[in-house]
């Protein structure tokens, strides 16, 4: 794999690596599944190097029961509410909803299902703006952009 970025996540499986890359791959644009390897004593994957809309990751069988905690996510920036409806509904499957956009898939990976105009919202000089805002959001599971954008606007 040619190295394009200096730091790529390694996302530790107890044996699902592949299962859960081949799933990865299938939701976003720009995905791919670039290289399997496999253990030289059994041929089992040991190792997927995959990307996601571009960005590199490699997922790792470590044969332990490890999990993953909501100390690391992956955010995605949505450009509509049917992106976000599309891919909510496909990760959150077999997983759990959370709150404010967040939710863990049937793998346990911790996810940010976000609208692309959140960057601009928190950006803000207006800090009442900001406080509707993020009080709209505490109040959803799954992030709905025509309430956020109403709550920022304060409509």
């Amino acid at each position: 794999m040619k190295l394009k970025q200096k730091i790529t996540p390694f996302l530790s499986y107890p044996h699902q690596a592949e299962e859960a890359a081949r799933f990865y791959v299938t939701l976003l644009p720009d995905s791919k599944i670039n290289r399997i390897v496999r253990n030289p004593a059994n041929d089992s994957v040991m190792t997927v190097e995959f990307e996601l809309s571009g960005m590199a990751f490699i997922a790792l069988n470590v044969g332990q029961p490890w999990e993953f905690t909501n100390a690391f996510s992956l955010s995605v920036s949505c450009d509509s509410q049917e992106e976000i409806d599309t891919l909510w509904g496909k990760l959150v499957e077999g997983g759990n909803a959370i709150q404010c956009g967040w939710l863990t898939d049937k793998y346990g990976m911790a996810w940010q299902i976000v609208p692309a105009q959140v960057s601009q919202w928190l950006a803000s000089e207006d800090t009442d703006k900001i406080g509707r805002f993020m009080g709209a959001m505490m109040q959803m599971t799954k992030l709905d952009v025509r309430a956020l954008q109403e709550a920022f606007d304060g409509v």
